[in-house]
């Protein structure tokens, strides 16, 4: 073991000595005989290997299993096991190495790896806690948190493993406070992703005294000890549902409230450590608003029930405090209260009327709370509070439509305001004050513009009714080529064209504001162009009224200077005009849009910047980090101000508007948009505008034209038809086919490019009808004609059973002549011998004959008759074939065949007899 330090450090005078010297300690902790020798030993091993790394090395090859042979057998010895666990303690601690040596041998890590290998190791740790010693319990429970930092899943294990020692971890909760804060150090690093771990804690009574340590401690005025805690309980409610309903109905959310409580009176002291509190408690809520995992399927149902005895408990009015009227408050603050107002509105009807009816302010200086809300997103500098105050917005309007239309309906028509300031006038209307920052362009800044579009995009959204209250304001300047005032919509698209000619402007300047970037506001104004026309045939037609909407569409998306979002976001535009488009008139209709895509772009290249847009959202939200608090780590107890700040909004410093206005529901939308947009485009593509049926000149029938040369003369035209027709068809469906797979390809491009596509669209629609209607003529004279075989074929039975009925009544009769044969051959046998009576044979015979001829001769004229009737039928039916192009005489010949040999055959049979 000695000479382990020997091989790694060679030629090291230093580290042999370290080797050696940790040895000698060794040997005498574990071999001395005077207890003061070994305690004294122990003190000068703990200091060795404090300070040298060499001789942690040392130590891990040789001092674990001596130390933790004194931790077993004599704890009695107070300070020998005080000393014990120090050394410990020291030995995986890391010393600070050398820069540039990366690959050396960290020794604090083996000696974490080898004293968290055994889970007896981690027992006999525990059951140091129960130890009446103040130091060796203190030690413990450092010793222990230092391990499960460097090994959290192993250490994790073996607690669980050991009978009750969550149990003894949680009764140090109540020890004094220097060891319960250490145990609520270690109690938080244990309950980060251990769920059993939570379990336990919340059952054995967290909840109740961690609120109780919380008061007792200050609450938000309190110092590290209270962000312990509220870290702790984050642990344990942080996507569990069940948890988070025991915390609601144990000790219910008014401890956790009365922390946010804000005293006007002291509101303006902020230190440090009370921003850091504040932010804890303000997640706390924030995650218990949200109500859990995503897959838990009681997630909504506790996310209503936890929002509810929010707004019972009145958290809004302490949330207001933080996030509107406390504006000296840290940004931090005042951003996660606001999106933790934001939470507690979502998709709650009763919650959104509190906050739509709620004022803040002093008496005489009140104003509705979404007012001053709106007037924080418009005015303030900072990209986070913008950020946060639109949260609140797109909260309250989703599945709000009553919400919306409050909002919407104070959107009034706009007066002269472009150079209002919204601070001026507090007696502004929600609507008015929107209106204002819409249309206000001072000094060339479109900022504040951008800012009450994505506000805007949030009341519209999905509402049509709201769409409708946008159209029908109305500006005050008259604009020439409509001869009325300015719609709304067309101030919109001014400031798009303006907002790129101020970027190429000021390209080169810099700009201290951060929102203030031209780069954002393009998106953010199509981003509202986008919402604004989904699903509103009305607005449709209004963007439309302008020609030269359509052409700067196109020139935006054809442009290489501007943005992926930009170029993206202007292609849904033009593809809403496509299918929400139903205008008849020439040059407004989906039709000449599609056309102007086709002849200015090319549909390949229009379908590609959808892809890109994708491929910009996916690597947008993929760079976008959750929003974390600041977390104390064990070997720092406070966190510098500056880092506060910057470790959790921050983070959305990279395009912080797209973040804004980008937000899931929207990107839901465009994917769901750009698929309508592909196939409306191909059934726009497939189709002629023009939808009346014109029966070309040849499929109507001439006079006196037979149905045998009609049907020739249609089969004719359909051929020909169908020759012409065959190029066409196939590179029409070979595009259809490439439009939907892959969005078109090089060929369709080509084409759309070519200057006839428009009237080789039309011919291959003409022609393509007419082969329609001459198929369909064909198909119904096909039924016609199976129609008139089937009743051939019927009377051709009839006929065949009444001539078989006359065959019959034939032999009746030969059977009648052969009885009078025998009658007369017997009567004359009967004269012969003279000794009969004589009956007047002849008379009989003719008696016979003439009633035998009466019933013959009527039954033959019944069937003479239908014989006629049915001949007349079989030569109309004859005739009818004959026009259809059968041959009949062969037809006739056949059925004579299989029906009229065997009647000859017996009539020849009953001649012979």
């Amino acid at each position: 073991m000695a000479g382990l330090g020997g091989l790694l450090f060679w030629g090291n005078n230093s580290a042999s000595d370290d080797d050696s010297h940790v040895e000698q300690l060794l040997d005498r902790v574990n071999n001395g005989v005077l207890a003061e020798d070994r305690r004294s030993a122990i003190t000068e091993l703990q200091q060795v290997v404090a300070e040298s790394s060499s001789a942690q090395l040392a130590f891990s090859a040789m001092g674990l299993p001596v130390l933790l042979s004194v931790l077993k057998e004599e704890r009695d010895d107070t300070e020998i096991i005080r000393g014990a666990l120090e050394t410990l303690l020291s030995a995986i601690t890391p010393i600070d190495t050398v820069p540039g040596q990366k690959n050396e041998v960290r020794p604090a890590s083996m000696n974490v790896d080898l004293l968290s290998r055994e889970s007896e190791n981690i027992s006999l740790l525990i059951s140091l806690l129960s130890e009446d010693d103040f130091y060796v319990r203190y030690y413990t429970l450092q010793l222990l948190t230092a391990l499960l930092t460097h090994s959290s899943n192993r250490l994790q294990e073996a607690i669980l493993s050991i009978p009750h020692g969550i149990i003894r971890l949680m009764d140090m909760l109540m020890d004094r406070e220097v060891i319960r804060n250490e145990a609520l150090l270690l109690l938080t690093y244990l309950t980060r992703e251990a769920e059993e771990i939570q379990k336990i804690v919340v059952f054995e009574g967290a909840f109740e005294k961690l609120f109780s340590i919380i008061k007792e401690e200050g609450g938000s005025d309190g110092g590290v000890v209270v962000q312990d805690c509220i870290e702790l309980l984050n642990n344990l409610i942080r996507n569990n549902a069940s948890n988070q309903m025991l915390l609601k109905e144990t000790i219910g959310f008014e401890p956790l409230i009365s922390i946010l409580k804000l005293h006007r009176g002291s509101a303006y002291n902020f230190t440090q450590q009370k921003t850091i509190n504040l932010l804890h408690s303000l997640e706390t809520v924030d995650l218990l608003l949200i109500g859990g995992p995503d897959a838990d399927p009681t997630k909504d149902a506790n996310r209503l029930s936890n929002q509810t005895a929010f707004a019972q408990k009145k958290i809004l009015d302490h949330l207001l405090m933080l996030g509107v009227e406390s504006q000296w408050a840290p940004v931090t603050v005042r951003c996660r209260a606001l999106r933790c107002i934001g939470n507690l509105v979502v998709r709650n009807p009763q919650n959104c009327d509190a906050l739509a009816s709620q004022l803040v302010g002093e008496e005489r200086h009140s104003e509705p709370a979404l007012n001053a809300i709106l007037r924080i997103s418009l005015s303030t500098s900072v990209s986070q509070e913008f950020v946060a105050a639109v949260y609140v917005f797109m909260c309250f309007c989703k599945k709000n439509k009553d919400g919306q239309l409050l909002l919407a309906s104070t959107l009034t028509k706009t007066t002269s305001v472009a150079h209002g300031n919204l601070q001026d006038d507090g007696n502004l209307s929600f609507g008015s004050m929107l209106l204002q920052a819409l249309v206000t362009t001072k000094n060339g800044d479109l900022e504040m513009c951008a800012r009450a579009c994505s506000i805007l995009s949030h009341i519209i959204r999905d509402n049509i009714h709201c769409k409708e209250r946008v159209l029908q304001v109305k500006l005050d300047e008259p604009v020439p080529s409509l001869g009325s005032p300015e719609p709304l919509i067309h101030r919109l698209v001014k400031y798009l064209a303006f907002a790129a000619s101020s970027k190429n402007k000021n390209s080169n300047q810099s700009n201290t504001n951060g929102l203030a970037d031209s780069l954002y506001i393009q998106p953010i104004i199509l981003q509202l162009l986008v919402t604004l026309l989904a699903d509103c045939s009305d607005t449709v037609h209004c963007f439309l009224d302008s020609p030269t909407h359509l052409t700067y569409l196109l020139d935006l998306i054809s442009s290489p200077q501007v943005s992926i979002f930009v170029r993206g976001l202007a292609a849904l535009v033009l593809g809403e005009c496509i299918i929400y488009n139903s205008s008849v008139e020439n040059g407004r209709d989906a039709f000449a849009v599609v056309d102007a895509i086709s002849q200015k772009i090319g549909l390949s290249s229009y379908f590609a910047h959808f892809d890109e847009l994708q491929k910009a959202f996916n690597s947008h939200f993929a760079a976008s980090a959750p929003i974390k608090p600041p977390i104390r780590s064990s070997s720092a107890s406070m966190l510098d101000i500056q880092e506060v700040e910057d470790d959790g909004l921050d983070q959305m410093q990279d395009h912080p508007i797209l973040i804004a206005v980008l937000d899931s529901l929207f990107v839901a939308f465009v994917k769901k948009l750009e698929a309508e947009i592909r196939e409306k485009v191909v059934d726009i593509f497939n189709n002629t505008k023009n939808k009346a049926v014109i029966v070309p000149s040849e499929l109507e029938r001439r006079d006196g034209e037979i149905d045998r040369d009609y049907i020739k003369r249609l089969k004719s035209f359909a051929e020909k038809q169908c020759h012409d027709m065959q190029d066409l068809l196939a590179r029409n469906a070979t595009l259809a086919e490439e439009l939907v797979r892959t969005g078109g390809s090089e060929a369709l491009e080509a084409a759309a490019m070519k200057p006839s596509s428009g009237r080789d669209r039309i011919q291959l629609e003409s022609l393509r009808r007419e082969l329609h209607e001459a198929t369909k003529q064909l198909e119904i004279l096909k039924m016609q004609k199976a129609k008139i075989e089937e009743e051939a074929n019927y009377y051709q039975n009839a006929a065949g059973k009444l001539e078989s009925d006359l065959k019959s009544l034939s032999d009746a009769y030969n059977s009648l002549e052969q009885d009078n044969f025998r009658l007369e051959s017997e009567a004359k046998a009967s004269r012969k011998e003279g000794n009969l009576f004589h009956p007047d044979v002849e008379a009989i015979r003719a008696e016979a004959r003439e009633e035998a001829q009466k019933e013959s001769e009527a039954e033959l004229n019944d069937l003479l008759v239908c014989l006629g009737q049915e001949q007349s039928k079989v030569d109309k039916l004859s005739t009818r074939l004959a026009e259809l192009g059968e041959d009949v005489e062969k037809l006739l010949e056949e059925i004579g065949d299989e029906s009229g040999l065997p009647d000859e055959e017996e009539e020849e049979d009953g001649d012979e007899k």
